[in-house]
């Protein structure tokens, strides 16, 4: 904590306070900021006054038991009752919850023109039928109300927005507070938004509630997939040759079979980032227009790409984990010694297969180097690294790499399969290998992003992209350019 304060052994009259900033309490150069007053003395009371003082503010708390309270801050900081910390400042910080609102009905005639700043949270989303900052504005209706600095944690507040979001969103129905609240949010070295009228505070509310909303789809998505591909090689790898042969394979279910759901999970996720392109490219060219807003489903899909992508690089990483520990089983050990003891036994000197070494050998570089772009791609994503690139390397390294990596884990699947899947034993149950429903997915994307590259589908594309669509001339004759509907959509 800073020292904010030097109290020695002089008079009275000659004791001076310093603020965080090094400018003397009551000098010409602290005079330029406002008097700040919050009312409630809990953590986010302190923590947000420690962030003013540092940030040259001076601050008066108000407290139903200001003796008590006045322990727990600086002693810069005058800590009163809640008339006279309203009395001192035209902007309140209400650090306190709904339920205690009407506390300060006894004041309302001192509220009334301050700026009351809401930061209050609920306990569930949409707890309430409207805001806490609507219902503020309602029992105070001549004071201005302005919702902010709700989404900001105590110990962010305190230690500074460099360990979690910077973002601070505010709202108000008066323009004038609204501004003075964001330029108050860059003097405390937050990035403020701007989002509107006081309406949008339920939607500010809400936000430190969710948790993992983007995530939700592909997260399930993932998990369904896991689970299915993972009773599919448990029925074809683990109870077919019980029901046949009695042979138990049971013990090949904490690794084998979990490292045989790891790769199909992971390429099929991955194709799944760039069908969704496709079909918002497919959806354009059919209505020969980009400003056609895309259903529902296609938009949320094009808008969970990246966690997808995401997966699909954990998944494969993983995967790679569990092929690197295979040989280290027991049992594998038991399985070499029994062929090499079946290769002495049968008076085989030499068991090399040309064929199977350079399969291995290219199906472990494809995997490689498809392994490596993934991670290309997850770094790419990172905000640093993403805002460090312009537009075009974003594009080509997310789109053009993104098919490269895909192309290339398609190979990877093609190699270990090789020649199995055209083996009868392969279609145990009458059920294909892994690789074989793996590959479906990827393969009809690949073959997809050839098509969309012939000559006679690129320029339509382009052109549609560019605007100029195929139903522009008839949407000038239909209305004005100006009402055109300018949608933004995200197609690669």
């Amino acid at each position: 904590m800073d020292t904010i304060s030097l109290l020695g052994s002089s008079p009275a009259s000659t004791k001076v306070c310093f603020l965080p900033n090094g400018l003397k309490n009551g000098s010409k150069e602290g005079a330029g900021k406002p008097t700040v007053a919050i009312i409630g003395s809990g953590d986010f009371s302190k923590s947000l006054t420690l962030r003013l003082l540092r940030s040259g503010f001076h601050v008066v708390v108000g407290s139903r038991q200001p003796k008590r309270a006045a322990e727990s801050f600086p002693h810069v900081v005058d800590v009163t009752h809640h008339e006279d910390a309203v009395g001192k400042a035209n902007i309140v910080f209400l650090a306190i919850r709904r339920e205690h609102y009407s506390s300060l009905w006894d004041i309302k005639h001192l509220l009334a023109g301050k700026i009351l700043v809401d930061v209050s949270n609920n306990r569930r989303v949409n707890q309430y039928p409207e805001s806490n900052a609507e219902y503020l504005a309602s029992l105070f209706p001549e004071s201005i109300v302005v919702k902010g600095f709700n989404v900001i944690s105590s110990w962010a507040m305190q230690s500074g927005p460099r360990d979690s979001s910077r973002q601070v969103y505010i709202c108000s129905n008066s323009v004038d507070a609204r501004q003075q609240l964001i330029e108050m949010a860059r003097q405390l070295t937050f990035i403020p938004v701007d989002m509107g009228a006081l309406s949008s505070a339920k939607e500010i509310e809400n936000m430190p509630l969710h948790l993992f909303t983007a995530w939700k789809g592909p997260v399930l998505t993932a998990v369904a997939l896991s689970i299915f591909f993972f009773a599919y090689s448990f029925v074809r790898d683990i109870i077919h040759p019980y029901m046949k042969t009695r042979q138990s394979f049971f013990y090949k279910i904490p690794l084998e079979i979990v490292n045989r759901t790891l790769p199909v999970v992971a390429i099929v996720l991955l194709a799944l980032v760039y069908l969704a392109g496709q079909l918002a490219a497919v959806y354009q060219l059919i209505y020969g227009t980009k400003y056609r807003r895309f259903p529902p489903w296609l938009e949320g899909w094009l808008e969970s790409r990246k966690q997808l992508g995401l997966l699909s690089f954990f998944f494969g990483c993983i995967h790679v984990l569990y092929s690197l520990c295979l040989p280290m089983r027991r049992s594998e050990r038991y399985l070499m010694l029994n062929m090499a003891y079946q290769q002495v036994h049968a008076n085989i000197e030499n068991s090399w297969n040309e064929e199977e070494v350079w399969r291995v050998e290219m199906y472990v570089s494809f995997g490689i180097m498809g392994l490596g772009l993934l991670s290309l791609l997850a770094v790419t994503s990172i905000p640093s690294v993403h805002n460090a690139l312009n537009w075009r390397e974003f594009s080509f390294i997310q789109s053009t790499l993104g098919y490269i990596a895909l192309l290339i884990s398609t190979f990877h699947a093609l190699l270990f399969g090789w020649q199995r899947a055209f083996l009868e034993e392969s279609y145990r149950f009458y059920m294909p290998p892994n690789f074989v429903l793996a590959l479906v997915l990827p393969v009809t994307v690949v073959i997809g992003k050839v098509v969309l590259l012939l000559p006679c589908v690129s320029r339509k594309l382009k052109r549609i992209r560019r605007g100029l669509d195929s139903n522009q001339s008839r949407t000038n004759h239909e209305r004005p350019a100006a009402h055109v509907s300018p949608e933004r959509v995200t197609i690669m």
